[in-house]
């Protein structure tokens, strides 16, 4: 499993998934919503602490820099 997700993307996401967490912890988010949101930012998490997600692998897509030798 290579890594394919650069760390602006990382950040992105882990960005997103607390931003879910709170609004939900909050009240701001219930019901249907608060449930789909909360899937989607432990999906989010997940794959920025492991730099891989499932989706772009499957598309060939790659938000990594690649190291070039100089």
């Amino acid at each position: 499993m290579n890594k394919n997700m650069g760390s602006l993307d990382r950040g992105i996401r882990t960005l997103v998934a607390v931003v879910v967490a709170i609004l939900i912890a909050m009240g701001v988010l219930s019901g249907t919503w608060a449930w789909v949101l909360g899937i989607v930012a432990v999906v989010f998490l997940l794959t920025s602490l492991v730099s891989f997600c499932p989706i772009y692998a499957l598309f060939g897509l790659s938000t990594c820099r690649v190291k070039q030798n100089q």
